[in-house]
């Protein structure tokens, strides 16, 4: 699967972020791709907050936790970024496919390509030229 969308405002990525908690499962792995600033944290609280069924849920950037866990009615959430990872190796410390029924949301993956490996689903995010909105693309890699 393979789709593509504009996300004009927080509004869109909001309802996208809701849409991919529809379809996400218990073992899915999905990686949030793009530049600094892309909107990566924005759709990955975004779907925490539809899965945790709280929109108003505290979720913040796990940028210096490397991890940050929700319990949620579907199950476990990890949410990471991988950007102050020092190693790939250092990724095995994190946790993130010991629970085979968590549902895994990764910025940052290309920096363990053990993670980029298992992963589900990649959403891309592109900021268009002129910089206003965000251009998502979205693929299920069918694992």
């Amino acid at each position: 699967m393979l789709a593509e969308r504009f996300l004009p405002d927080d509004a869109a990525t909001a309802a996208l972020g809701a849409e991919l908690a529809a379809e996400l499962a218990p073992g899915d792995l999905l990686l949030l791709q793009g530049d600094l600033g892309a909107g990566k944290t924005a759709l990955a609280r975004a779907i925490i907050r539809q899965l945790a069924d709280d929109p108003t849920l505290d979720v913040p950037s796990p940028t210096f936790a490397l991890v940050q866990p929700y319990d949620t009615a579907r199950g476990v959430v990890l949410h990471a970024d991988l950007y102050r990872l020092g190693d790939p190796r250092e990724v095995d410390e994190l946790g993130l496919l010991d629970n085979p029924d968590a549902i895994v949301l990764v910025e940052w993956a290309e920096r363990s390509p053990e993670i980029s490996a298992a992963a589900s689903w990649v959403v891309q995010l592109v900021i268009p030229p002129g910089g206003e909105g965000r251009r998502a693309t979205l693929t299920r890699t069918g694992r």
